[in-house]
């Protein structure tokens, strides 16, 4: 039994009953009620889905006004460079 509970038995179980009075007084300051639990959760995800793709948007912009300067200033160098290179191709 001591292996199963981690040790004594009845020190295990007094350990769970005042972890979960602990956990129970936290989740009652926050609100979560047991028959809402599975709606919190839910809403957990959703936050955290909404995180994740607000990055990837944020990423999307900052490369839109990135490109806006970088891509016309490559496509010139890109042309000076084959204009003005044509005769000084080394072998």
């Amino acid at each position: 039994m001591e292996r199963l509970f981690g040790g004594k038995p009845l020190s295990a179980i007094i350990r769970l009953v005042v972890v979960s009075v602990i956990v129970g007084i936290v989740m009652s300051a926050l609100g979560i009620r047991p028959d809402n639990i599975l709606y919190h959760l839910q809403v957990l995800i959703d936050r955290i889905r909404a995180l994740g793709f607000g990055i990837f948007e944020n990423a999307f912009r900052y490369f839109l006004v990135g490109a806006v300067i970088v891509v016309p200033i490559w496509l010139i160098s890109r042309l000076i460079g084959a204009l003005g290179g044509r005769g000084d191709r080394r072998s």
